[in-house]
């Protein structure tokens, strides 16, 4: 059977879609035999039931995601993980793809290897994104999903402050996400996270210190209070006790830089220079030996009283 040339209608979808077309689609604008002619020749593939590639070999990731998307079914979107890392998110990668479908939706194609399947009874234009493509869910609704589909309750934290800190959403937008849902996962460790942000925790360890401070008993501390330096400088202090004058660093791994480093002695310096007592703790502290990092910083509390 000779070579038939792209329609027009069909080549723009396949020049969106990197390529990767429904098998209805196909066979609408092309005819069942040149579709089945071309599959059969090795220059299309089926990678999985309903959807075909127009090229041999490896799919991209941008390839993969239009054809778990695709196999899915109408209204179908990407969500979670891989979702919010299409919208910018970093620092997290399951090696999933993650796909959201309504509920009483019944997806024909097999996915196994190829994407995970999530139904919601919520998938409506409020949590799907109106242009971006390939569809699927806005960032914050994205953002909430990964969190709860994450497989421990630090990787739930993790993600929660991640998208705030890299400024893909603010508390109030995920807030929003968890109010409109019914019952969820995690649904109070969420809430609480969000409320730990939206006071100042954007990172994993300011969270961990925050849980800290709650078990242990410890005076509520201002979080990411802001200070100004000699020069007239902006500068964010992870915990401050004002009355007291005590202020807590949480050192994560970038605090092993040299500059950054001395740049952190320089601030602490000064700051007891005015008359503050500083602690350090590296954020591993915070999280695996909390009960020495509590009664440091018990005792500072304690100092502060009796020299006031």
């Amino acid at each position: 059977m000779a070579e038939t040339s792209i329609p027009p209608e069909l080549a723009a979808e396949l020049q969106q879609q990197c390529g990767v077309v429904t098998t209805a689609s196909a066979v609408r604008w092309l005819g069942r035999a040149a579709v089945r002619w071309r599959l059969e020749r090795g220059r299309w593939q089926r990678p999985c039931r309903g959807v075909v590639v127009t090229q041999s070999g490896p799919l991209s990731s941008d390839q993969l995601h239009w054809v778990v998307v695709l196999a899915a079914g109408t209204g179908a979107a990407l969500g979670g993980l891989t979702a919010a890392r299409l919208d910018g998110l970093t620092g997290f990668d399951d090696g999933r793809v993650h796909v959201v479908v309504p509920a009483s939706h019944k997806v024909q194609a097999r996915l196994s290897g190829l994407g995970v399947v999530h139904r919601s009874e919520l998938l409506g234009p409020a949590e799907v994104h109106p242009v971006r493509q390939p569809p699927r869910t806005r960032t914050p609704r994205s953002i909430l999903d990964a969190a709860m589909w994450m497989r421990n309750e630090n990787g739930t934290r993790a993600v929660l402050a991640a998208g705030v800190q890299q400024r893909l959403v603010r508390p109030e937008d995920l807030t929003a996400a968890l109010a409109r849902r019914g019952t969820v996962p995690r649904r109070t460790l969420v809430r609480t996270t969000l409320a730990d942000i939206a006071s100042g925790a954007q990172a994993l360890s300011e969270l961990d210190f925050c849980r800290l401070t709650r078990r242990f008993g410890l005076p509520e501390p201002s979080r990411q209070a802001l200070r100004k330096d000699k020069r007239g400088r902006t500068r964010w202090l992870d915990a401050c006790w004002e009355r007291e004058r005590v202020v807590v660093e949480v050192d994560g791994l970038w605090h092993m830089d040299a500059a950054a480093w001395w740049a952190d002695m320089h601030r602490d310096n000064e700051l007891t220079l005015s008359g503050y007592r500083v602690l350090r703790f590296p954020a591993f502290a915070v999280r695996d030996q909390p009960e020495v990092v509590a009664a440091q910083i018990a005792d500072a509390l304690r100092l502060a009283g009796e020299s006031g």
